[in-house]
């Protein structure tokens, strides 16, 4: 038995797995509302209660930056010990990934239904693949070959500093500027930053807010599922501005990204925004900013672009991960005391 999950802000996700289950299918899965509990600890010990016997292995995709065996969840006041874990549940393995490092490990077993190509490029095979998730945050992580399939590395990449192109771009730059100081690509490219954009254009005074749009912006919790269904719905220009906005800068940025990590095996874009917005991606504004790269150009027109539809990525990617170490960690491994 094997245990992978996918813990989020939200909702964390388990699932246990035998060695003949597929992944899409696991033996037993079960949804939980993160705030609901202080800890981890006490979700793993309901969702295992009269499971015998208990998993080995365990392996689960955080939101938060890995710190050797420990990670700081960034939207819960969790601390979460791999060793820990290991102690109070008698696994003889953990490992916690970055929740982008557990989507990027899904990737290599993705099958032809959940992904969409948006540009097959001429791909190489077992080369390096970039994998970018524009969610509530801008994820990206990178997968390099090795001896035994791919292996797949965490990155922050997300909060490099954002580079304009255009007039309005450099606007939004100054704008940004005198909000955070510091303005990174995730200040833009994701759900936390795409009402940035649009209160820059409505500062510009070039797009009237309607009053329908105000009043329901007025009282959301969250403003971007309001501006990405009105855009995609072509019912507001200043939203529909916004979101091109939004996706040429994100264009950008996985162009800079393919300039570092020369993923020949592909680009793989994740997280939750661009399968909502999956049309709107098709324009040809998209890849043509991705490769607009002057010199480099030809260069990046080879690289694949594909984007991930596969909802639950990241638990699959725990769960390939854990079915990977369970082979690496002897039989006759005794369980920690």
């Amino acid at each position: 038995m094997i245990l992978a999950g996918d813990i989020g802000g939200t909702k964390t996700v388990l699932a246990l797995y035998g060695a003949e289950d597929p992944i899409d299918r696991p033996f037993r899965s079960q949804k939980f509302a993160s705030g609901s509990y202080d800890a981890l600890e006490p979700i793993i010990a309901e969702f295992l209660r009269g499971i015998e016997p208990t998993p080995r292995v365990g392996a689960f995709g955080i939101a938060g930056p890995i710190q050797g065996r420990r990670v700081q969840t960034t939207n819960l006041p969790w601390l979460i010990d791999a060793d820990e874990l290991e102690r109070r549940f008698h696994f003889r393995a953990v490992d916690l990934l970055n929740d982008l490092q557990a989507t990027a490990s899904a990737v290599p077993f993705l099958l032809a239904d959940d992904i969409c190509t948006l540009s097959a490029g001429a791909p190489v095979p077992q080369g390096p693949i970039a994998v970018i998730a524009p969610g509530t945050g801008l994820g990206m992580a990178l997968m390099v070959p090795s001896d035994d399939g791919y292996r797949a590395l965490p990155s922050e990449g997300g909060h490099s500093s954002f580079s304009p192109v255009t007039a309005d771009e450099l606007g939004l730059l100054t704008f940004l500027q005198d909000r955070f100081g510091h303005v990174s690509f995730e200040r833009i490219c994701s759900g936390s930053g795409l009402p940035n954009i649009y209160d820059y254009l409505l500062g510009t005074g070039r797009y009237e807010e309607p009053d329908w749009l105000r009043e329901q912006l007025a009282t959301a919790a969250d403003r971007t599922p309001i501006i990405v269904a009105a855009a995609m719905e072509q019912r507001a220009p200043l939203c529909a501005a916004t979101l091109d906005l939004f996706v040429t800068t994100l264009a950008s940025a996985i162009g800079n990204v393919a300039l570092l990590t020369l993923p020949t095996g592909g680009i793989y874009l994740g997280g939750g925004i661009p399968p909502r917005i999956l049309s709107r991606l098709r324009h040809r504004d998209f890849l043509e900013r991705i490769v607009s790269k002057g010199r480099s150009r030809s260069l990046i027109e080879r690289f694949p672009v594909h984007v991930i539809l596969d909802a639950q990525a990241a638990l699959h990617g725990a769960a390939w991960h854990a079915r990977r170490k369970a082979g690496e960690v002897p039989e006759d491994d005794t369980a920690p005391d």
